[in-house]
């Protein structure tokens, strides 16, 4: 066997209390005792598949997957755990008599992946973390006691009676241990439970042919075999259920299974049937009215006995066909056979003998196979009297309807019941454990223990040859190209390859990838995960290292194309090699290469807009390269932006830091004052008390030193941020201006991202500025049309036209543009954009006069922004917030916003300071204090006059006139609404316009 790693599961089993007994004894009287020990322990170990490695004073190691992995170590190690309280008390008995000697057990079991070896030169099989582990459970366990850890827990916790131990501190863990109280196996239990008592899901063709076979079983009076074909957990149990439950009441039922290993387990499920028909009681009765009644039940009950006297397989077999046809004379028989890919040949040539044989009497044979039995008997399904069903996966439909009825006992979101749909690709059972496992507190990008123990046991099963170019195929991905693994199979002949990539197929493990000759597919993603985990680390730097090697030279011509896959197979090959350790300057070359490949992938991203991708690659190029690489101090201030851009301020704040002084101490004046101005954008987010005075020195300082540079990019960025003094100041022409003239450095830098998203400001100082709706619309939709490849661009530029639409009365128009708006936004991930534009889909809901659906926009909008940490929009959304709370009736929840938003903004924040103002004091008006609500509403009134924020004026004039309206001031207020109804004329508002028209007329 080579090196390998695996996840099995290790026993440990040592004397209690040994050293009383080597004082009373004689060395060699201890020596037999003990020698008597080992031998009854291991005896127990071997039986249930236990591999003794090794004693180590008075214990005993096994390993159970050592040389085979079978999908039940664990609980073969938990019920070998449990016989060697019976075996020992058996042995005590024995040395009570002999010796007047008694002895007592510890038990620790532990599961977990480790590195096996071959064995040879008296090295250990296994070595890893869950040994020790394993050995401290022992330790910790009383006399008596067998303690499981939390890895084997979750392998057997649906056949075993535990209960948990107080958190253990052991010798070499950094943190406590769980451990399990073992009580007792639950005889016949699998490992993990199944869902069967659960709605069918799909299988409506496959049920109809086990339908069709049991009536024509019963119309003929003859047996008919159906064959069940599927991988672990496709649902032919499930199938089997629901068969037995539809001719409950016409047929009677019985079942047996096959069983992975024991002892005299040839007739197993024989054992239950007859157990199920009654025993040897219930047996000779059913034929004590038949010819050679007497003969037929020793045949049968010498099988099934514990001695097993059966006689020649003929005989048997003839006892077995006669026994059926009996019970089938009143009444139809159905008997299922669970897992005859573990029966012995001697067990299916019986089935085959009843199809063929079994005459006058309605029997329906129904056998529950995976496809290994196919390699055994190839010719299975073409047998004459045998039915196949091949049960494929489901449908995503039907995947669906499973998880509804899953949810209901777990509950789903839609992100965890779309991973798990991909990843269990039709499974049921996949599907079943992953969700489990999520509703526990699972880790959602692992594999349930239960699954990963069924396809490690399966891949484990191939030669070695084939397993060899599974693993090499898993490097290359769920998707790969023979040349790809050819060139990772150096030491294979290519004719070797071809055959074996050939027989995986067959064997269902791959799957030809249409469209391409020389192309595969993993037939399920998990298959490829599990023969990847079995792979040793310093191969898979090896063969990671080689699969990139060989992907820049295929793909030399098409620079950039697979940075992010190149990459990825570079950086795996380093983390693998940084994980063993030492680090070689070869394996920092990697890093390099990597890093370089990784920041030209995030670039790309950052430009497309993809920012969760841009920070996933930036970040990883990063951490790669070294502190002084010019590509590392280029990529920083670029994750910074991206970060910001997906919420995430607190990681933002720190690489901008790092990014600024690193491009201080290279000396970079360009990169510096770049980064300097990116820095100051996200203090505006952060940190409100950054005053639009730092902003213009920073961009004013910044603007001459990049001109000397001749940095059009570096202006672009200086001039956008200038603008941002003004927007804090509500002047929208002269940010219009600002921005006109970043938007003629962009041009010059050719720089297509950064003309996009100047775009998309300049479309929002149309609607907050000055310029007629209408003409605002129009040049709106010329900057749409000129930016169609910009999903990120269009997103903003339809919330800008979303709240024009609304303006001119056009409700459903401007939602459907707000709703296109969000979309984009949570399909690319900015998570800071969709919470900012709520403020926009909220202007749309109030001008629609629906306050209540403003009221839920933004509060969303606040939540999302306050958990990013965000305070500069916050404190602006928290104004407007109070402002609908106003409008919807809710005059204390606006006093608690607007006191909020006070607490934010900063004195220069023009328009948070009269949109606050304004709310409170309508808000204050309603409540009774009049006077205080003037003031604030004149204050409003005051600040909104100093801007060209022309909503922002009518709006403060409204406010002030609905404070007069409440003190009797009707006059006044009229003249104000009337100021309020031009201005809005004037920009094209005709909403608000006509709901002040209709207000004056109602008066």
């Amino acid at each position: 066997m080579a090196v390998s790693r695996r996840t099995v599961t290790v026993l440990f089993a040592d004397v209690a209390d040994s050293t009383p007994l080597g004082e009373r004894l004689d060395p060699e009287t201890l020596r037999l005792v003990m020698s008597r020990w080992f031998e009854r322990m291991s005896e127990v170990l071997e039986r249930h598949g236990g591999t003794v490695e090794k004693f180590i004073g008075d214990a005993v190691m096994a390993v159970f997957g050592i040389p085979d992995l079978h999908e039940d170590d664990a609980l073969r190690a938990v019920r070998a755990a449990a016989e060697l309280r019976g075996a020992l008390a058996g042995l005590n008995d024995e040395l009570a008599r002999e010796l007047d000697v008694h002895i007592g057990i510890r038990v620790g079991v532990n599961s977990g992946e480790v590195v096996a070896g071959d064995g040879t030169g008296g090295q250990m099989l296994v070595t890893g973390d869950p040994v020790n582990v394993a050995k401290r459970l022992e330790e910790a366990a009383r006399t008596g006691e067998i303690l499981l850890g939390e890895g084997t827990r979750r392998l057997v916790e649906n056949a075993a009676l535990l209960e948990p131990r107080d958190e253990l501190t052991v010798k070499g863990k950094s943190g406590p241990v769980l451990a399990w109280n073992l009580l007792g196996v639950i005889e016949g239990a699998p490992a993990y439970a199944r869902r069967l008592d659960a709605p069918l899901v799909g299988r409506a063709d496959e049920l109809l042919v086990l339908y069709e076979a049991f009536a024509e079983a019963v119309a003929e009076r003859t047996c008919r075999l159906v064959t069940v074909v599927g991988p672990a957990g496709i649902g032919k149990s499930r199938l089997a259920t629901e068969l037995v439950h539809s001719v409950r009441g016409r047929a009677r039922t019985v079942s047996g299974r096959c069983l992975p290993y024991g002892e005299g387990i040839t007739f197993w499920p024989l054992v239950q049937i007859v157990g199920a028909l009654g025993s040897d009681t219930g047996i000779r009765e059913l034929l004590a009215d038949t010819d050679d009644g007497e003969l037929v039940a020793e045949r049968v009950l010498g099988a099934v006995g514990p001695t097993q006297t059966a006689g020649p397989s003929g005989e048997l077999f003839w006892a077995v066909r006669r026994l059926l046809e009996e019970v089938a004379r009143e009444q139809p028989l159905v008997v299922v056979v669970e897992d005859i890919h573990w029966a012995a040949p001697t067990l299916l040539d019986l089935l085959e003998y009843l199809a063929g044989w079994t005459h006058d009497a309605s029997v329906l044979l129904l056998c529950l196979s995976r496809p290994d039995l196919l390699e055994e008997r190839q010719g299975w399904l073409t047998t004459p009297n045998i039915t196949g069903i091949v049960l494929a996966p489901l449908t995503d439909e039907e995947a669906d309807a499973l998880l509804d009825e899953i949810g209901q006992e777990w509950p789903l979101d839609a992100e965890a019941r779309a991973r798990i749909k991909e990843a269990a690709e039709g499974n049921p059972l996949y599907v079943e454990q992953m969700a489990a496992m999520l509703a526990e507190g699972g880790p959602a990008d692992s594999i349930p223990p239960s699954i990963h123990a069924l396809l490690a046991a399966r891949l484990d099963r191939l030669p070695a040859d084939e397993r060899a170019v599974l693993e090499r195929a898993a490097v290359a991905g769920k998707e790969f190209v023979r040349s790809a693994v050819l060139r990772l199979s150096d030491d294979i002949e290519r004719e070797d390859v071809d055959a074996r990539l050939l027989s995986l197929a067959r064997k269902d493990l791959l799957a030809a990838n249409p469209g391409r000759e020389d192309a595969y597919r993993f037939r399920h993603a998990l298959i490829r995960d599990a023969a990847y985990a079995g792979i040793p680390k310093e191969l898979r730097a090896q063969l990671h290292e080689g699969f990139a090697d060989w992907a820049m030279r295929t793909t030399a011509g098409r620079a950039g194309e697979l940075d992010e896959i190149v990459g990825y197979h570079y950086e795996q090959a380093f983390r693998y090699r940084e994980e063993l350790g030492p680090l070689d300057e070869r394996a920092r070359k990697l890093a390099d290469r990597s890093g370089e490949l990784l920041g030209q992938a995030g670039e790309r991203a950052f430009t497309r807009h993809d920012m969760p991708a841009a920070v996933n690659l930036l970040a990883r190029a990063i951490t790669l390269l070294r502190d002084e690489s010019a590509i590392r101090l280029q990529a920083l201030p670029q994750l910074g932006s991206a970060l910001m851009k997906t919420g995430d301020f607190t990681r933002a704040d720190k690489v901008l830091g790092e990014a600024l002084a690193g491009a201080a101490a290279a000396g970079d004046k360009k990169l510096e004052l770049r980064t300097l101005i990116e820095r100051e954008f996200f203090r505006t987010f952060t940190n409100p008390e950054s005053s639009t005075e730092e902003i213009v020195r920073i961009a004013e300082m910044a603007i001459p030193l990049l001109e000397e540079l001749h940095d059009e990019l570096g202006l672009a960025k200086a001039w956008w941020l200038r603008s941002e003094a003004d927007v804090i100041a509500g002047r929208w022409a002269a940010r219009a201006e600002a921005l006109e003239r970043a938007l003629e450095h962009a041009k010059r830098a050719s720089d297509a991202r950064e003309i996009s998203t100047i775009i998309a400001l300049l479309a929002q100082a149309l609607e907050y500025g000055p310029t007629p709706v209408p003409e605002a619309i129009r040049r709106c939709e010329e900057l749409r049309a000129s930016v169609r490849e910009d999903a990120e661009v269009r997103a903003a530029i339809a919330s800008t036209l979303a709240g024009l639409q609304a303006m001119q009365g056009n409700f459903d128009e401007a939602r459907v543009l707000a709703e296109e708006g969000r979309v984009v936004y949570e399909e690319l991930g900015l998570r800071y954009m969709r919470a900012a534009r709520s403020i926009a889909s909220g202007s749309v809901e109030l001008l629609a006069g629906d306050p209540a659906a403003a009221v839920r926009e933004l509060r969303w909008g606040y939540d999302e922004l306050e958990k990013m940490g965000e305070r500069g929009t916050r404190s602006t959304l928290a104004a407007f917030l109070a402002q609908a709370l106003v409008a919807d009736g809710r005059y204390d929840d606006a006093i608690e916003f607007s006191n909020i938003s006070q607490e934010m903004a900063t004195e220069a924040d023009v328009v948070t300071q009269a949109v606050w103002r304004s709310a409170r004091g309508a808000a204050l008006a309603e409540t009774g204090d009049l006077s205080e609500g003037e003031r604030l509403a004149r204050e409003a009134v005051t600040l909104a006059n100093g801007t060209d924020f022309v909503d922002l004026q009518a709006g403060t004039l409204i406010g002030l006139a609905g404070v007069l309206a409440s003190g009797g001031r009707t006059e006044e207020s009229t003249a104000l609404a009337e100021q309020a109804r031009v201005i809005y004329e004037r920009k094209g508002n005709i909403a608000a316009a006509e709901r002040l028209s209709e207000g004056a007329r109602a008066r």
